[in-house]
């Protein structure tokens, strides 16, 4: 009985459901002090600490940031899983209502329903200066000069790209580990975002991160692209396109990830995504995805957001499922 609690963890398959259900309730409340904030502090922390060692040649730069990344993901992963494992060994519901809190903090679909909708309103509602400014608030590239075609690419875009980094790949790190397998993706996830950039100061110190990131969220990017491909129909969207444009321009991107979700968006909606855009005042020159069958419109912003939320829901049922299986087949077995 021993070993076959040691491979399932049983509580991790409701914590799963409740940590879902508990986002998709309330989101990520901002009177809270998210863990992933602690994380980019401990970043912060490693990354002058690390520096400060050897960082005067190229090898001394990837050495630091390998050590840096290392430390911040044994350190997150570690330190929740021995305080859950502290919480359920006094009592099992505190336990179970820890994890299944901090797998609702892993889990993104409300923040960004809600932040995505903040530019479809702004839109609506406002002028074009408030929709640069509330898109600015979940894309990296520069928005100062976008006009509404664009403010709109690029929340469509964001939310398609995160239906995959915002929940389905924590979810399957939730499915695998519980909460802590939940903290060890959004480590490698903060990391990339903090260090994992082709600049002068992280080229090298963040080139790790950066590719570790990539071999993380590789199976989960092709699995969340594939279902928002499978349930776009039952969105009313266009699935047939959704799946030629999937397998057309799911590689049309620098990262080997990102465009597998975007192609999918694109195709679902017909219209077209990505392509040349300015970061920190330098143009870059993308390919696009998608074919343009009709213009792109604010109501996109909606429709990415409602296939977003039933691409999580999929994910859930999936893994779920799954996670299920193992539970029965191990008590079957042993």
């Amino acid at each position: 009985m021993y070993l076959a609690n040691l491979l399932t963890r049983e509580h991790i398959f409701p914590a799963m459901i409740l940590g879902f259900l508990l986002d998709q309730l309330i989101g990520d409340p901002a009177f809270l002090y998210h863990p992933v904030r602690i994380i980019g502090k401990l970043i912060e922390y490693l990354e002058k600490l690390f520096r400060g060692i050897n960082t005067s040649d190229k090898k001394g730069e990837w050495q630091a940031g390998f050590y840096t990344t290392m430390t911040t993901v044994l350190v997150s992963t570690l330190l929740p899983w021995l305080l859950l494992l502290v919480v359920f060994h006094v009592n099992t519901f505190a336990g179970l209502v820890l994890e299944s809190f901090w797998c609702c903090q892993m889990l993104a679909a409300t923040s960004l329903r809600k932040e995505s909708g903040k530019v479809y309103d702004a839109l609506k509602k406002g002028t074009l200066k408030d929709a640069r400014l509330a898109v600015s608030m979940i894309v990296g590239r520069d928005t100062a000069s976008l006009d509404e075609a664009g403010v709109i690419r690029a929340a469509v875009e964001t939310v398609a790209e995160n239906t995959s980094d915002g929940v389905v790949a924590p979810l399957f790190f939730i499915a695998i580990g519980g909460a802590a397998g939940g903290f060890f993706y959004k480590s490698i996830n903060t990391l990339d975002s903090m260090i994992g950039y082709k600049n002068k100061k992280y080229l090298h110190f963040g080139s790790f991160a950066a590719h570790l990131d990539d071999l993380v969220n590789f199976l989960p990017a092709r699995i969340a692209g594939l279902l928002m491909v499978f349930l776009s129909g039952f969105a009313g969207f266009d699935r047939a396109n959704a799946w030629k444009i999937f397998k057309r321009d799911r590689k049309k991107h620098a990262s080997p990830n990102s465009a597998q979700t975007e192609a999918a968006m694109a195709g679902a909606l017909d219209v077209r995504l990505a392509g040349d855009a300015s970061y920190f005042g330098k143009l870059v020159h993308k390919p696009t995805i998608g074919d343009a069958k009709r213009e792109i419109e604010a109501e996109d912003i909606r429709r990415a957001g409602k296939l977003m939320n039933l691409t999580s829901i999929g994910a859930l049922i999936l893994f779920a499922a799954v996670r299920l299986l193992v539970i029965v087949v191990t008590f079957l077995l042993l």
